[in-house]
Formats: C-alpha cells, sequence, structure tokens
C-alpha cells in the first residue's frame, strides 16, 4: 500500500513499449522509485495525480480516469471485495480538501505511446515554454488567480494534449433537429416508455421478431444490451438492425469493456448508416463477474464519459479523436448510465454530471425499488442545476420472484432492494410476480410525478409480455393506437 493511495497496486508497473535514449530511462527510473511508494504508480505515463486528489486513479481495476462507476461503494470494490473503490476515496479526500471542482475535467484515455515512461519531462519542457522565471514569478504572486493561471498554463498542456482538449463545460448538441423519435419525443415534452429486448443465444431471430412485435407498439424505444453481465450473446447492433427494419426505434448499447478507441468510433458511423440514432455509452461490467473462462481484467481503454467526449466531437465538431475530418457529419442522440445508489447521492451527481457535461443528452438509471432515494438524486442533480440540459429515464423492473429479488438486492452492484419490498415478495409466495407488477405500478405511478423525470424504462428481463401490462395500467396510452 502506497503512503498517498490508501489501496494497494492493482498491477505491476507499465513497461516502456519501445527502446529510449538513457536521460529518459534514468528519469523514469527516479519517478518510479519515488512515485511507487507514494502513490503506488504504474508508470502509465499520462499522469493525472493533481486532478484526482493524490490518489492514482489507475489503481481502479477498471482503470477509469474519469470517476467511479456504477458499482461503487463506500465498502468496497465489487471487482474486487479485498480492495476499497479508489473513485470512491477519491471523491471523499476531494471534497473534503475542497477540491472538487478538478474533478469535473473531462480526463483522455492513455497515449500508449506514452506508458511505461515517465511524466515529467513532459513538465520540464512546458515549463521552459512559458518561461522559467515567469513560472516562479506567477507562482510567488499574492493573487490566487495568478498563481492558477500560472499553474495550468504549465501542466494544463501536459494531461490536456491537443488531439483531446478535455474541459470542465457543459457542450450542448450543435444538431437542433432530432435524430430519431425518443428524442423528438422528450424535447416534445412526451413522458416516454422504453424497454429492454434480450438479444438471442443464437442466430435464429424468429423470437426476437416476436419480441420486438409485441412491445413496439407501447414503448418509444427498445434497448438492446452489449453483452450484459459480460455473457456473449447476439451483438446489440445487430438487433438495433432487426429493430429498424421493424419501424422502432433502438437504443444501440456500447461498452467500454467490449471497445477500444478505434471500435467506438467505427461503430458509431456503422450505426449511423443502419438507422440507428440511439447511443448509450457505458463502461461495463468487469468480465470478473461474466461467463468463464475469464476474460483479461487489465484496464479498458475508454470509460463512458471519453465514450461521450469521442462521440459527442464526432457529431458536433466533425472530428475522429486522432483529428481528422469527418466530410457526412453522423446525426444521433447520446446516454449514459446513471446509477443513484451507488456510494453517496452527492458524489454521483458528480459523476453524472461531468457525463453530461461530456455530452450525454439522456441518463438512464439502474433499477430504483426506493423512490425516496430516487428524490434525493433527483435533489443533487438540481443543485447543479442540469435536470434542464439532460432527459431522465428512471428503470424498474417487475420482480417474478423471491431469489430474483435477492439477487438484485446481494450480487447486482447500485441496486438497492428496500426490506419493505422484500417482505412484500416473500409474503406473496407462489403469487410473487403479479405482487412484482404492483409494485412496479406503484413505483411508476409516483415516478411520473417526479419533478425532473422525463421517462421510465422497463427492464423485463426476458418476459416482454409485461410491457403492455405496466403501460396500459399506468394510465399512459393516450389513443386507441395503443401509442404511449
Amino acid at each position: 500500500m502506497a503512503l498517498f493511495t490508501p489501496v494497494r497496486r492493482w498491477q505491476p508497473p507499465f513497461l516502456p513499449f519501445k527502446r529510449q535514449k538513457f536521460s529518459l530511462r534514468l528519469l523514469a527510473w527516479i519517478e518510479r522509485v519515488v512515485k511507487g511508494p507514494l502513490f503506488g504508480c504504474r508508470m502509465c505515463g499520462n499522469c493525472l495525480l493533481q486532478e484526482t486528489a493524490f490518489i492514482c486513479p489507475m489503481e481502479c481495476p477498471k482503470g477509469l480516469r474519469n470517476g467511479p462507476c456504477g458499482g461503487s461503494t463506500p465498502e468496497y470494490c465489487y471487482v474486487d471485495k479485498t480492495r476499497k473503490c479508489v473513485w470512491y476515496l477519491i471523491y471523499r479526500r476531494a471534497f473534503s480538501k475542497g477540491r472538487e471542482e478538478k474533478l469535473m475535467e473531462v480526463l483522455p484515455p492513455l497515449d500508449w505511446e506514452k506508458v511505461g515512461g515517465e511524466t515529467w519531462a513532459d513538465v520540464v519542457r512546458q515549463l521552459r515554454k512559458t518561461g522559467t522565471g515567469k513560472f516562479f514569478r506567477g507562482m510567488l504572486s499574492r493573487n490566487p488567480e495568478v498563481r492558477n493561471e500560472t499553474w495550468e498554463n504549465v501542466f494544463r498542456p501536459v494531461r490536456q494534449p491537443e488531439w483531446w482538449n478535455g474541459d470542465a463545460v457543459y457542450h450542448p448538441s450543435s444538431n437542433h433537429e432530432s435524430a430519431g423519435s425518443l428524442e423528438r419525443r422528450l424535447k416534445n415534452g412526451e413522458f416516454v416508455f422504453t424497454t429492454e429486448v434480450i438479444p438471442p443465444l443464437h442466430p435464429d431471430i424468429s423470437r426476437l421478431k416476436k419480441n420486438i412485435e409485441a412491445v413496439k407498439p407501447f414503448v418509444s424505444a427498445l434497448n438492446f444490451t452489449d453483452n450484459s453481465a459480460a455473457v456473449p450473446r447476439m451483438s446489440g447492433q445487430a438487433c438495433c438492425k432487426v429493430a429498424a427494419s421493424m419501424g422502432a426505434d433502438p437504443v444501440l448499447q456500447l461498452t467500454g469493456r467490449d471497445n477500444n478507441r478505434y471500435s467506438l468510433q467505427a461503430k458509431a458511423l456503422g450505426a449511423n448508416m443502419e438507422g440507428i440514432k440511439n447511443i448509450l455509452c457505458i463502461t461495463g461490467d468487469s468480465p470478473v463477474i461474466g461467463s468463464k473462462p475469464t476474460g483479461s481484467l487489465e484496464m479498458f481503454d475508454l470509460d463512458a464519459v471519453q465514450m461521450l467526449w469521442i462521440l459527442r466531437r464526432m457529431r458536433d465538431e466533425g472530428k475522429y479523436l486522432d483529428g481528422r475530418e469527418i466530410k457526412c457529419k453522423p446525426s444521433y442522440f447520446l446516454g449514459a448510465a446513471a446509477s443513484p445508489f451507488a456510494s453517496k447521492p452527492k458524489y454521483q451527481a458528480w459523476r453524472e454530471h461531468k457525463k453530461v457535461n461530456a455530452g450525454a443528452q439522456f441518463l438512464q438509471t439502474n433499477l430504483i425499488f426506493d423512490v425516496d432515494g430516487l428524490e434525493e438524486w433527483l435533489e443533487e442533480l438540481y443543485r447543479k442545476d442540469i435536470l434542464d440540459k439532460v432527459y431522465i429515464i428512471v428503470g424498474i423492473a417487475p420482480l417474478r420472484s423471491l431469489r430474483m429479488a435477492n439477487h438484485l438486492r446481494y450480487e447486482v452492484p447500485g441496486v438497492v432492494v428496500p426490506d419493505s419490498v422484500v417482505r412484500r415478495i416473500e409474503k406473496a409466495g407462489d403469487e410473487a410476480g403479479e405482487e412484482g407488477i404492483q409494485i412496479a405500478l406503484e413505483l411508476t405511478e409516483k415516478i411520473r410525478k417526479m419533478r425532473g423525470v422525463n421517462g421510465i424504462h422497463l427492464t423485463t428481463m426476458g418476459c416482454e409480455s409485461t410491457v403492455e401490462r405496466i403501460v396500459r395500467e399506468s394510465g399512459a396510452i393516450i389513443d386507441d393506437t395503443g401509442r404511449p
């Protein structure tokens, strides 16, 4: 365990990929022996310590560089329960030291050409460019604004290279026309229902089509997962293409776990060509909870915030990550996952705020069973003045059994199932499925009245037949066609 990073190093330090000059190897060795014991440094070559309260985010098993995942808890990391969640510790220290504003800056992914090397030489080069004398005069100024500007002139170009140029401000979409029917309905002020159709485990799509036809009349969009829980199925993009061909408005999930910076950009353009206009960016579940044998637990190339930043710039600025121009800019409606009950509502609101700044136009929460807790999270978002900048779609699932309730309660990170809900399901016995639907209807009624909520996402977990009943009995049907 390092002195200033209160968790043990997740994996060994990186080594450089190429032969370097002796002076750089010496500098890297000095940095390793100094920062290793102090911060558990992995020698990523892209240091962010100043932005993360001097706790190295590379201690996160997912390698997340812009905040915690949806499974963050105060007690442990869900990937390895013998460890603390490093991002919870970063947030706690940042808030206690008054450095929380630094957490809002959208930080870049690793430049792997620098991995295994040092960071100090970059600082020295920028210091020389700025002027050493000017730097020290500025840092000795009594004016805090001058000191901050002087510091940023040196360190901002190091942490924010030209190919990224991240910031901490809100970036509204430059596309004033709706990308698809989901965005259009939300812009028109409609309360929407969406649902999730599970991709098949085989190439036969007959049942997939049947499920799409069953739910399409009652929802505004259909969500298809991207190897949820790290278990392979038919690709979400293939399912989205089927749905689009059937006249539905699909939502494509893309995970950081299964996509690097190259495949993300390629898939986004391909999806646009196939008529898929809604993209939900999520970091993804760790392979440790997925099917065996376990896949690589090395860091993800991108986190959800970085995915949003890249796709937003492709859409609004017409630029690839490497700076190349896109002749015909794509059009899509960007979303992100939200986890109101992971760690503290205040911390989660900061995390969601950062996603909105990066480009998220809608937030889809994980499953909600505690309305009071949801309201506390919404209040934190209201205080941060972002409720009018993003559409919020709340996740609800009709519980089918006590086993399902306990699984969600104890095994799914970020989901809270209150004792009162578990008791109702347990008491219902053989009628647990019916009781689960009643609970979902009660939650829907309460959530529809909450300020800042724009829709409900029904997660049926393979029981698509419940969608029609919940939508109808919630009073959302407004005409004879069945459309909500």
